[in-house]
């Protein structure tokens, strides 16, 4: 393989992007995730856990929310202490990581994260994964408690948020874990460093540990495939768009005769480039009409915060930027960035090109998906004003039944049979 374009991705680093991916759909508090998993680990490191027994708990803490996709799954989890509904994310969860290895042994207490303790004793499940899910399901509960209060009152706070949890004691939560509980919180520091910039800094500091297992590029694309389903779950008007740009990416680069590793890379791109969607709110995404000044001045923010999750990734550095310049034009009209036309690699531009496709064949709120006679009008309009590059979009042009296929995900692959296992 080409060293330029090997992957060797740290799992540690990746599990950091997924909850900084997930964290976004709280708007206006995207450290949910980080919080969790820096208490669960503190509660553990009370009780003596071994060292990977407290990491596994805080990676837990961290992945714990994977299941969430939209405003509303959100705000009924941080509004309610014990919702009905909550099941739906955890059962989520479960699927996206029973079925790969390196974060298979957290999808057990995933689960059962939202489970009350006395059923939990109930279930056939191994009596670590009862505990760990607990103990992940006590520092969220902590964390909804808490967060309206941090860099405010949250001194004065604690002892509500504690007789509240106290209260619970046996019935939701391991009386084991509400002592070791009390034991930690009676420190200002705990709840301070909860707050968020000093858990924001812990938990880079955390990423900046190497981890003890790096990832294979197969690895890398099944975590991608996994956060892309996250993604396009937030509207079902999205559902699947981001693994089918992505399969068009890689068939737009085997036209030009790239080197597969590169293919292989603008894939992983593809699968990535719309993370930064989460932090759009639904109602957005899902209107009907034309967006209003302020709205697209929301949407335009997407694709550099795909850029700010990916760029911390060591290894991902190529990605980063080819995922996040998918809105840039040679033209310098686009966002968020404008780079000179000869920063745009021909990975940006491939997955420039695909992205436009995918979306005009979807259906969207607004308007019906597309024939390709439309699709091609629309490219060659774009191609000429060199909002997209000529010589790609000339290509797909004369590829255009094949691509518009792929587009459409009527060509299946093993990226769409995936999803499809996951949503059933």
């Amino acid at each position: 393989m080409d060293q330029a374009y090997k992957l060797n991705v740290d799992l540690r680093q990746m599990i950091l992007a997924i909850e900084t991916t997930v964290s976004l759909v709280g708007m206006n508090d995207t450290n949910h995730g980080k919080r969790v998993g820096y208490i669960a680990s503190e509660i553990g490191a009370e009780l003596d856990f071994s060292e990977p027994d407290i990491q596994f708990a805080f990676e837990l803490g961290m992945l714990h929310d994977c299941g969430v996709s939209t405003e509303q799954m959100h705000s009924n989890l941080v509004n309610h202490f014990d919702w009905d509904g909550a099941d739906t994310h955890c059962k989520i969860g479960y699927r996206l990581l029973h079925m790969f290895e390196p974060l298979s042994k957290f999808a057990i207490p995933i689960l059962y994260h939202h489970t009350p303790w006395e059923e939990l004793q109930t279930l056939d499940i191994s009596n670590y994964d009862k505990r760990m899910a607990n103990l992940t399901f006590l520092a969220d509960r902590i964390d909804v408690l808490a967060a309206s209060h941090y860099g405010t009152d949250i001194l004065l706070a604690r002892a509500d948020i504690v007789d509240a949890v106290v209260r619970c004691s046996g019935r939701y939560f391991n009386p084991e874990f509400i002592s070791a509980f009390l034991d930690i919180e009676s420190s200002e520091a705990f709840w301070i460093s909860l707050e968020d910039r000093h858990i924001a800094r812990y938990t880079w500091d955390m990423g900046s540990v190497p981890g003890n297992q790096m990832l294979s590029l197969e690895q890398i694309k099944h975590l991608s495939l996994i956060l892309a389903y996250i993604v396009d779950q937030k509207s079902h008007f999205t559902t699947q768009h981001s693994v089918r740009v992505a399969d068009l990416a890689k068939y737009i680069s085997s036209i030009f005769g790239l080197p597969e590793e590169r293919c292989d890379k603008i894939e992983i791109a593809g699968l990535l480039h719309d993370l930064g969607k989460l932090h759009v709110p639904d109602d957005i995404l899902e209107k009907k009409g034309p967006l209003d000044k302020e709205e697209r001045s929301v949407m335009n923010r997407h694709s550099y915060e795909t850029y700010e999750i990916l760029r911390h990734i060591d290894g991902l550095e190529d990605i980063a930027r080819w995922a996040s310049y998918h809105h840039e034009g040679l033209n310098g009209i686009g966002y968020p960035f404008h780079p000179e036309k000869r920063d745009l690699s021909i990975e940006a531009r491939i997955i420039s090109v695909a992205d436009v496709f995918q979306a005009l064949v979807q259906d969207r709120p607004y308007r019906k998906g597309m024939s390709l006679k439309q699709v091609t009008d629309i490219l060659t309009e774009m191609s000429e004003s060199e909002k997209l590059d000529k010589e790609i979009v000339s290509r797909v042009i004369n590829a255009g039944e094949s691509c518009y296929a792929v587009a459409m995900g009527s060509d299946p692959n093993k990226n769409q049979e995936y999803m499809r296992s996951i949503s059933s």
